[in-house]
This record gives structure tokens, C-alpha cells and sequence, in this order.
């Protein structure tokens, strides 16, 4: 039913009926033809609107915030050029399979005629990233269109959506706002599916399953360590949304990123059971490997991709299987802090596991210095990693940002490469207006260490300079302290593994944004 109100904008139609359908948080980087939308937010109490200096830290913020929320934030984005700035984390986002609406200005549907400066095809540059996507270009439509996008990024799989306003759409009365905001809740497995899963695992001499989605949320670790006892080598997939982890809680096995290691690790697989993704394969082709994991002659059967409820799933064939309730740890004990000469992840790694309190979230865009993080945080407290799921370097700030927003109630951590930092920067900004609880790491070693590797392993040959110039970020170098303290956030720089613990302790005993610079040899 339509809440009707001849006064009433398109642009208060739309924000009121998201505000309605539960949206409570809205980041944005408006221009001219948003601003009757941002004024219709500014009469919007139960959304909280977000400056970001950058379309990328608010779409970004945005997959960030449905982690931890579970209910899709707003982006606002200025024309096309708004929407491909904030592109790579929506697609992101997109692999991070949460909801999130795109609310995208365009001009006046009478001045699409006369092909201004800023115009652009909008719906051509959203579709490929957008589960759902469509313009109002009739007042009457206004309300109606939001709840339609609201209800459309739940998918299954939840995914971004795109919702186009024309200006003129946004400042003409005669509106409705419309009720609505029905939440599709992830598909579950067939019976017939589950049966056939346990009868090929009790055939199998060596099975194996990879998992993601909602079998690596709260309540998830015990399904699996099941699994494990009945002999089914449990994987998660390289990258996840969330991962709830430590504690003494079971910790399965992660594929690993270089594809020669992650074939290697299923190279004796007969059975490959899929849980809430999909097939393993590489991230990219290299000379000489395989594109895709699975072993040859090895079965694959899937319970169910990114639109399946994975726990539920793995649940049912533990309980099929009559699986054992393998015994918890009966205690755990967090590792001793980093310390000696060798200043570098794995020391830092076991300071943050020493150090970190109970129910931080991990926002991870570390690059090739997050995985001895991941596996010391393995033994620190309860935590949630939120992973990078789309391979788009610039995640962990902005994502670290919308976290906060949705739960300001625990210290969020984000740990970033200096290259993946630069690309989102402006985080720091809004961490520093918003006043948010995160503490931001970054592993300084003046280069795109990652692309150093990937040369030498897609056989290009060796690098001369100008080559080496291009995965350098030296000369000059950038200076971390003075760049967070110009956007309001205090910073120290660090080499050793004293001063690490000395920063980190003094970082989590205060509430607000910081950032410690770690200097890697």
C-alpha cells in the first residue's frame, strides 16, 4: 500500500521508502543533480549519511557495512563518472555476494537531449555489476523503484543494485512513498541433494570440501570440525566475506592463492563437495598450470553456490552422515607477542593475536603480507576476518569504514599494503569525521610487492629499470604519518617489534581512528 502525498519529491519518495524498508545508513559523494536527494536525506532521521571524499571509500563502505549489518547500505554517486569511480569495490561487493543500492544521479530526463559534458550512457556502465537495474523516469514510480531495488539486492545471491534518478524526476512533486521490503533469505539444498552428497562421501577414499558463505559465520566452526572427524577434508575458498575464527574455535584449511600450491593441495582429492561457492580456479592463467584446481578424474558435486545457505547445507550432511560432535578444545592459549630482530608480518601477526581483544572485526587488503597474519590470528581471540573477495587492490580501508558504522561496539582493524592504501586513502578522512574505532595498519615496503611475484611467476622475463620503476613506489617515498595525521587521524611509524607492541597497545586503549605505518625491512 502506497503512502500517498501530493507534496511530496520524488527524491523524499525514494529516500523515505528505503528509510522505511530498514536502510539505515547512506555513504555518499553527491554532485549537482543529487542535491534534492541529499536534501530529502537530510530530513531522513533513521538514515545516517556519510561524506566520502571518494565514490571507491563509499561503495566500498557500503559492502563493508551489509557484512556486518546484514541489510544494504546506500551509496549516492554522481553520474556515470560516480559510478565508475566507485566501480572496482562494487565489484568487490559483487564477489562479496551482500546487498547494496546504488543510488546513481543523472541528468534531467528533458536535458538528455542535448548530450552534455557529463553525460553518459548510466545503465550501459551499471549492468555488469548490477543484479538489478532501472531508471525513474516517472514521478509516480519513485517509491515503488526503491522498495523494488531494496527487495532485489537480497537476491539470492545478494548483490548490488542499481537505481537511476534523473533530477528532474527527484525535484517533481506528486510522489507516493510505497511499502514493502520483503528480505529473500538464501535458497536451501534439496533433500535428494544432501543424500547423494553422503552416499558419494561414504564411497570416497579421499573427500574433500571447499566452503564459504554462511558455513564460515558464527555457529559454523563446529558443523565443519564435524566434517573433518568423518574424514572430509574441509577448505575454505581463498577469499571470504566473513570469517568467524579463533577462540579455540576449528579453523579449516584455506586454499591457497598460488595456483601451483592450491593444485598441489588437491592434487589427491577423489571427491570435491562445494559449499556456498563455486569450483576452485585461478585467479589468473600462467604458462604451464591449470586454470582450474579440480583433479582430474576427481567427482565434483555441489551443494550449492553463493545463493545457498552453506551452513545449513554442511549441517544436514553432518547429521546424515551421523557425523561425530568432535570434542572443543578445552582451552586456549594466545600466542606470546612478537619480539626479537625479525620485524616483518609473522612477528606482527603474533602480536595482533596476542593483543587483540575479544570480537574485533579484520578488514584484509594486506596483499601479500596478510597471510602469516591469518594464520597467527588463527590462536588470538574471537575475531571476524572480512576478506577480499573481488581482487580489486583499495578494499580494506573503506571496507574497514562501513564496518564500523554498523558495529561501532568493537575495535575494527584494517591492514593494508602501502599500494592497496594509496588506492583509498581518503578513508582515513572519514574515519577521522565519523570519529569510528579503527585502527588501520599498513605494511610499508615502497613497492607493489605482489606484482614483483607475479612477474617473475607469469614467466615475462626479467625486469630492467623501466619495468622495476613501475612496481616501485619509492622515489619519492610516501610519508604515512604526515598523510593520516592531514585527514585527522594520529599516526606513528614503527620498525621493530618493540615499537609495534608499545603502537598496538596504545592504539586499542583508545576509542577513535589510528594508524601505525610498519616499516618491513
Amino acid at each position: 500500500m502506497a503512502t500517498a502525498s501530493s507534496d511530496m519529491t520524488g527524491a523524499e519518495a525514494i529516500i523515505g521508502s528505503l528509510a522505511d524498508c530498514g536502510v539505515a545508513a547512506c555513504f555518499a559523494n553527491p554532485g549537482t543533480s543529487e542535491m534534492h536527494l541529499v536534501t530529502a536525506l537530510d530530513r531522513e532521521p533513521r538514515i545516517r549519511s556519510v561524506l566520502c571524499l571518494f565514490e571507491g571509500v563509499a561503495t566500498g563502505a557500503a559492502d563493508g557495512y551489509a557484512r556486518m549489518a546484514a541489510t544494504p547500505a546506500l551509496t549516492l554517486l554522481h553520474l556515470g563518472p560516480g559510478y565508475l569511480n566507485g566501480g572496482a569495490n562494487i565489484h568487490n561487493g559483487r564477489r562479496a555476494f551482500v546487498p547494496m543500492i546504488n543510488l546513481i544521479g543523472d541528468h534531467a530526463v528533458t536535458h538528455r537531449q542535448y548530450d552534455a559534458p557529463l553525460a553518459s550512457d548510466i545503465a550501459a556502465l551499471a549492468a555488469p555489476n548490477s543484479r538489478w537495474l532501472k531508471s525513474v523516469d516517472r514521478v509516480e514510480d519513485a517509491g515503488a523503484l526503491a522498495v523494488e531495488a531494496f527487495e532485489a539486492s537480497y537476491g539470492p545471491p545478494p548483490g548490488p543494485v542499481s537505481l537511476i534518478m534523473p533530477a528532474d524526476v527527484a525535484w517533481t512533486q506528486g510522489a507516493t512513498r510505497a511499502d514493502g521490503g520483503a528480505r529473500a533469505g538464501l535458497k536451501i539444498a534439496d533433500d535428494d541433494l544432501i543424500e547423494a552428497a553422503g552416499r558419494a562421501v561414504a564411497k570416497a577414499k579421499r573427500p574433500a570440501m571447499i566452503v564459504n558463505g554462511t558455513a564460515l559465520h558464527a555457529g559454523g566452526a563446529e558443523t565443519l570440525r564435524r566434517m573433518e572427524a568423518q574424514g572430509v577434508r574441509v577448505i575454505t575458498d581463498t577469499f571470504m566475506a566473513r570469517h568467524v575464527r579463533g577462540g579455540g574455535l576449528y579453523d579449516a584449511a584455506r586454499l591457497p592463492y598460488f595456483a601451483e600450491m592450491a593444485v598441489e593441495a588437491l592434487a589427491d582429492v577423489d571427491l570435491l563437495l562445494i559449499a556456498g561457492t563455486r569450483s576452485p580456479v585461478a585467479f589468473f592463467a600462467y604458462p604451464n598450470t591449470p586454470g582450474a584446481f579440480t583433479p582430474k578424474g576427481a567427482r565434483t558435486l555441489s551443494l550449492g553456490g553463493p545463493e545457498t545457505d552453506s551452513f545449513d547445507a554442511a549441517l544436514r550432511l553432518a547429521d546424515w552422515l551421523d557425523a561425530p560432535m568432535a570434542p572443543r578444545l578445552a582451552s586456549w592459549t594466545r600466542p606470546a607477542a612478537g619480539s626479537g630482530d625479525k620485524f616483518n608480518p609473522h612477528t606482527i601477526g603474533m602480536s595482533l593475536a596476542h593483543y587483540l581483544p575479544e570480537g574485533a572485526l579484520i578488514s584484509d587488503d594486506g596483499v601479500t603480507s596478510s597471510l602469516p597474519i591469518y594464520q597467527a590470528m588463527a590462536a588470538g581471540a574471537r575475531h571476524e576476518w572480512l576478506g577480499h573477495t573481488g581482487g580489486a587492490i583499495g578494499q580494506g580501508m573503506p571496507v574497514a569504514l562501513g564496518a564500523a558504522v554498523a558495529r561501532p561496539d568493537v575495535k575494527t582493524v584494517c591492514l593494508a599494503g602501502d599500494g592497496a592504501g594509496m588506492y583509498t586513502v581518503q578513508s582515513l578522512w572519514t574515519m577521522a569525521r565519523e570519529k569510528l574505532d579503527v585502527l588501520t595498519i599498513v605494511f610499508v615496503n615502497n613497492a607493489y610487492r605482489i606484482l614483483k611475484i607475479e612477474l617473475a611467476r607469469t614467466g615475462a622475463g626479467n625486469p630492467g629499470p623501466a619495468a622495476n620503476n613501475m612496481l616501485s613506489l619509492g622515489n619519492p617515498d610516501i610519508d604515512w604519518v604526515k598523510l593520516s595525521e592531514s585527514m585527522g587521524v594520529g599516526a606513528e611509524a614503527v620498525s621493530t617489534c618493540a615499537q609495534f607492541n608499545d603502537a598496538l597497545q596504545r592504539a586499542l586503549a583508545m576509542r577513535g581512528p589510528r594508524l601505525i605505518a610498519c616499516l618491513i625491512p
